[in-house]
């Protein structure tokens, strides 16, 4: 019988399955009596194969000598290589990250996400786009130092993290760079670990997001910040605190005033899963392009959240300032594992108003979530909007499908 050839390093994954072979008899009497006189001699082989050759040699080269030496025959070491070769394409795809080879610790990841949406308003298209396709290096300068880079290559490609972070202790890291301004729970979660598909309303527009008055900066600015975690209990710290200073003209730009905004949030966790914290922005931002002005852009937030078994909570409510314009909006989401780790439905009830002075403007989504992971690196996500808005009726539901693959 032919088998696939494939290479492996753990020689143990060689004896593990050509024991199991004579446990299940694969072979006859004869050939059980001889391999346990051989045991020995067979260990000694694979020690001093992998000794002799190092580096320069693999697995399959000491399955050979052992061939060579009469020790095994052909079609046993086949067989060997064909049940390790199935164990290890099941470990490879239980894994959650791979090492790189370079002259430090460096950790690459990266991935792409596939949105076909379907909207129902009037006039507008239905279709396919590449939501995301990010690159993100990590890497390890030492015992406290480390790097991140990370870039957008979906649309415009831009570069969105790219910081040195200094640790020093639990209770004091120092980040120096560009990366997420502390502020909002929503707006720090990583757009791949979402249980949603897109952020909520008040988020998008307050934490210079997609509907930001500064644009979309992803959450993102220039500057420096410092943060950790203090008062353990139990191995888990009980806060965690951040605090930065900022250009406050988004990504990848040169700050457009002499002054700096800041931001910050702390958060305790009373106990294990539950969390609830506040957030402040302060600043002041130069808009127009005619007639540059300079006006206040400020926020706060409070939030909260609870991870229990299958079942997950958080809400956030989140007010800010533009000049003479105040906003506000708020969502709470549930939702709960069908089948542990991979089937998940949710619901999230999403609302923001845009200009707190005037009456017809604010909007209401409801949104139903279906999630299922295939695996680490792979998942599907489903949702329905059911949207409501103050002013004309306009029939503006849409439902989103997106794909995730990762690496």
């Amino acid at each position: 019988m032919n088998y696939p050839i494939q290479m492996y390093t753990n020689p143990m994954d060689i004896v593990d399955t050509f024991v199991c072979k004579v446990i299940n008899n694969d072979f006859n009497l004869w050939h059980i009596i001889i391999l346990l006189m051989k045991k020995t001699l067979i260990l000694f082989f694979l020690v001093t194969g992998f000794v002799i050759y190092g580096k320069a040699q693999n697995t399959n080269d000491v399955l050979n000598l052992l061939i060579a030496n009469k020790v095994i025959t052909q079609e046993q070491a086949d067989s060997v290589r064909a049940e390790a070769a199935i164990k290890q394409q099941e470990s490879d795809a239980n894994k959650k990250s791979f090492p790189l080879n370079t002259s430090r610790q460096i950790q690459l990841s990266g991935y792409t996400q596939i949105r076909y949406q379907n909207l129902e308003e009037k006039g507008k298209a239905s279709g396919f786009d590449i939501r995301r396709a990010r690159i993100d290096l990590k890497g390890t300068i030492s015992p406290i130092w480390a790097i991140r880079f990370q870039t957008e290559l979906a649309g415009s490609p831009k570069i969105l993290d790219a910081y040195a972070e200094c640790k020093l202790a639990d209770y004091f890291n120092l980040t120096i760079g560009q990366a997420k301004v502390p502020f909002s729970l929503e707006n720090l979660a990583s757009s791949n670990k979402l249980e949603l598909i897109d952020r909520s309303q008040v988020v998008e527009a307050l934490s210079a997001r997609g509907k930001d008055v500064i644009g979309n900066q992803n959450g993102r600015d220039i500057g420096i910040q410092v943060g950790g975690s203090f008062l353990k209990i139990n191995d888990l710290p009980l806060f965690e605190y951040r605090f930065g200073v900022f250009n406050g003209a988004g990504i990848n730009t040169s700050d457009a005033n002499s002054a700096k905004d800041i931001a910050g949030r702390l958060v305790a966790h009373p106990i294990k899963g539950f969390a609830f914290g506040g957030s402040f922005y302060n600043g002041w931002d130069v808009f127009g392009k005619t007639t540059p002005i300079e006006q206040e852009r400020s926020r706060y937030g409070l939030e909260l959240s609870y991870d229990w078994n299958i079942f997950s909570v958080k809400s956030e409510y989140i007010h800010g300032k533009d000049g003479i314009t105040k906003r506000d909006g708020w969502y709470a989401q549930a939702g709960a594992f069908i089948i542990p780790q991979k089937l998940q439905v949710l619901f999230k009830y999403d609302t923001y108003d845009p200009d707190k002075s005037k009456t017809a403007d604010a909007s209401t989504i409801y949104i139903l979530g279906v999630n299922y992971n295939f695996n680490n690196w792979s998942r599907i996500q489903a949702v329905y909007n059911i949207k409501q808005e103050q002013g004309p009726k306009v029939n503006n539901n849409f439902g989103v499908i997106q794909y995730q693959i990762s690496f």
